[in-house]
């Protein structure tokens, strides 16, 4: 929704900061919970005897799992609340993710995963919905960026914490699920006392609430389900914009372990540093994204140019990837691919405001929803290519050249299907 033009000074209050840094946290151990399987491939792969396709098989059951309740979760957290559907998609994941623990097939492998991705599915539609609820227009990209930068820190701290439990402390890779599945629990603890939306928090001073609510009070009364959103071009140029760059991300994160594994011999020990440098140009990526949509709209310019410029400078930056796999030294590679998750970053930060931007909160959640639920259906699709691809061709170059090519191919399809990202209107 566009902000008013009179809008409050920025104001003394800091609340709101700490809702952020409650998303941050959740997004952290999701993505702790979602790449331990994709750090420990090459120790699964030994112990288990797994091909490519097999463990692709096994991310294609997260990702359809994912799929699906991405489209649930959207929903339940408009029903329920931000407050109580995040809660409900934390208790699902860490379930999930301690399960693995138990497994010792192909699929119990893939029963857990597909438990994990249940519950991760409700982590972005709450994210994005509690941004809404406590972040004017201006400032939700880059609070989005902010909590997205999550992501980045957990798929950093992942092989570090691995090596320090089976490494260091020698327990198995069975204990460090079990071990890590403890950050969900104590988060739940934290979100549930701390949460609450902004009328109801009486720490939130005056000025503060009157700076979140400048775009006009919220409309919470509004309560769209899918059948009122699904029809409309604003959802499809977000769930399409999701459909092309979701499979990217889930590549890097599933393949990028074993690929630096094996066009660089480098293993447990060695490849937690490259990984970590990777990760950490792409919370510099996320962060960016989110500052430089929200500094173009407080300069005056619109949503609109915001968003999409933003968009557009980071599809370009992508673009280097295709060339990634004739780089010879690890430290290269790292920086190609490190420029391209930054990329993808900085582009999702902004794709995902897009809802929040057009639709009423009451709609937000079923959007995100929709979306996540097409970019993991072409995760899926992506997982089962790239195991035919690898076990095949051996190579991964045709699969960075469609890296390169995602994002603006995605930039197209949003401005093609909502050319002004102007405000929908249900009744």
């Amino acid at each position: 929704m566009q902000g008013n033009a009179s809008n409050p000074a920025a104001p003394g209050g800091r609340y709101r900061w700490l809702i952020v840094t409650l998303l941050f946290a959740a997004c952290t151990i999701n993505y702790v919970d979602r790449q331990m399987i994709g750090v420990l491939k090459p120790t699964l792969v030994n112990e288990l005897g797994w091909t490519e396709s097999d463990y692709a098989d096994i991310v294609f059951w997260f990702q359809l799992a994912y799929a699906v309740a991405y489209l649930v979760f959207g929903k339940v957290v408009d029903v329920l609340g931000t407050r109580l559907g995040y809660a409900v998609a934390v208790v699902i994941w860490t379930a999930g993710h301690m399960a693995h623990g138990l497994a010792t097939t192909t699929v119990q492998f893939a029963l857990a995963r597909a438990g994990l991705g249940i519950g991760e599915a409700g982590n972005f539609p709450g994210g994005v919905k509690a941004v809404s609820e406590w972040f004017p227009q201006r400032e939700r990209a880059f609070a989005t960026g902010l909590f997205n930068a999550g992501s980045n820190v957990g798929a950093i701290l992942t092989p570090l914490l691995l090596w320090l439990i089976i490494d260091h402390w020698g327990f198995d890779w069975r204990m460090a699920f079990y071990m890590t599945g403890i950050f969900g629990a104590a988060w739940l603890i934290a979100w549930l006392a701390v949460y609450r939306v902004p009328a109801e928090k009486p720490q939130v001073s005056a000025e503060e609430r009157a700076w979140i609510e400048q775009d006009g009070p919220p409309a919470t009364s509004i309560k769209a389900g899918v059948a009122d959103v699904i029809g409309r071009r604003e959802t499809w140029a977000y769930a399409l914009g999701k459909f092309c760059i979701d499979p990217i991300w889930w590549f890097f994160l599933f393949w990028l372990p074993g690929y630096l594994g094996q066009r660089y011999g480098l293993d447990l020990k060695t490849f937690a540093l490259p990984v970590a440098a990777i990760y950490l140009i792409s919370d510099a990526g996320s962060i960016f994204g989110g500052w430089m949509s929200s500094r173009l709209i407080a300069a005056g310019h619109s949503v609109n140019f915001a968003r999409k410029i933003t968009m557009l400078v980071s599809a370009i930056a992508i673009l280097p990837i295709w060339f990634a796999q004739d780089v010879g030294t690890v430290w290269g590679a790292v920086l190609l691919i490190g420029l391209a998750t930054a990329g993808h970053q900085a582009f999702s930060a902004n794709l995902y405001t897009l809802p929040s931007d057009v639709y009423p909160q009451g709609a937000v959640g079923t959007v995100i929803g929709i979306g996540g639920a097409i970019g993991a259906t072409g995760g899926m699709f992506m997982a089962k290519f790239t195991g035919y691809v690898l076990d095949t061709t051996h190579s991964y170059a045709l699969l960075f050249a469609i890296c390169a090519s995602a994002y603006l191919v995605a930039l197209a399809i949003v401005h093609l299907l909502s050319p002004r990202l102007a405000p929908v209107h249900l009744d």
